[in-house]
């Protein structure tokens, strides 16, 4: 990987599965690039930046990105400057990636790739057995992970297996194969891509609780049968002023599985309009929870789920919310911007 690397996830909406193949071969997909995707970006790196600061602590800083922001140039050059690791929003989910059957559209994650080197809907309606869901997923895999092979730092292999009080989510893949699609996805990752680590990722996972045990001894247990979860991914959707206390002990606790933890979609959001009140509050929470990574010597960096407010998911889904990004609307670095830095550089 040159300058960048990239960690691509397959999410399914409520569980993603990189669901991979034992042996066979890929099926013919399109690979042709979206547009505005003509021209890859070349960024110039922040030798003071967030990454470049993260890096004297041995961790990195990321960032989601996706192709559809390319034509902004001035958020494609911030994010180019700032960050280390882009995470695709969308591109590399089943939805994107497989929208039928046997149907890849793989353009998105080149092009993402490509930016990286150079500086399901299906599933649920398909009323499949469980052999034939376990084929399906190995299918995926080929032609996904196989198709990115050697070239993705972290691949998301399973996303948001649990509800709150740790029981499995509902999904088509623990609904009709059973928790054990989590080893069949995990081993056959690994073949498909041994050269990537393999994550498993959750949200409200961030403090001590029933759903982070849960986590702790899922993977305590797979990886006592040899099932290759590499990586605990927290989501850290966080509420400005309401952070847990206890996050540091948690994310030990993670470690202490023996896999890497990594911090994969961090913002922090506030009523709308931000005071200087809420902007300083969210300031000290973002420090808090960098401080809290570089605590845990096995946590490896964090990522933000895009860097400007401008972008930020919050608004749509959380009435009177926002401002969760460490960048203004105007990509103007914000005092949670600050927060990072002082963090880093302490």
């Amino acid at each position: 990987m040159v300058g960048y690397s990239l960690v691509l996830s397959v999410a399914l909406a409520a569980t993603s599965v990189l669901a991979s193949p034992l042996i066979p071969t890929p099926c013919a997909s399109s690979t042709t690039a979206p547009t505005p995707t003509t021209s890859i970006p070349v960024g110039k790196r922040d030798p003071k930046g967030l990454d470049s600061l993260a890096k004297r602590k041995k961790r990195f800083v990321g960032c989601a990105y996706d192709v559809y922001h390319i034509s902004d140039v001035d958020y494609t050059q911030l994010v180019l400057a700032q960050f280390g690791q882009l995470t695709p929003e969308n591109s590399l989910k089943w939805e994107s990636t497989e929208p039928t059957r046997n149907n890849f559209t793989l353009g998105n994650g080149d092009t993402l790739v490509k930016i990286a080197e150079k500086n399901k809907i299906w599933v649920t309606a398909g009323n499949f057995a469980k052999n034939e869901l376990i084929s399906v997923m190995k299918n995926h895999i080929v032609n996904v992970a196989g198709h990115f092979r050697g070239h993705i730092a972290t691949w998301d292999v399973v996303n948001e297996v649990f509800n709150e009080d740790g029981t499995f989510r509902s999904t088509v893949f623990h609904d009709t194969i059973g928790p054990e699609f989590i080893d069949i996805a995990f081993r056959t990752a690994k073949l498909a891509d041994p050269f990537a680590t393999l994550a498993i990722n959750d949200y409200n996972i961030d403090g001590l609780g029933p759903k982070s045990t849960a986590m702790v001894n899922l993977v305590k247990s797979a990886r006592s049968r040899g099932v290759p979860i590499e990586q605990i991914g927290a989501q850290a959707h966080l509420v400005v002023g309401t952070l847990p206390t206890n996050i540091r002990e948690n994310w030990q606790a993670f470690a202490n599985t023996g896999a890497w933890v990594a911090i994969t979609e961090i913002d922090i959001r506030m009523p709308t309009p931000p005071t200087e009140a809420s902007l300083a509050q969210q300031k000290a929470d973002y420090k808090t929870v960098v401080n809290a990574c570089l605590a845990v010597s096995r946590c490896v960096g964090v990522t933000v789920w895009g860097a400007t407010d401008k972008y930020s998911w919050v608004p749509d889904v959380f009435d009177g919310e926002g401002a969760a990004c460490p960048y203004d609307e105007n990509l103007k670095p914000k005092p949670a911007y600050y927060g990072m830095v002082e963090a880093f550089k302490a």
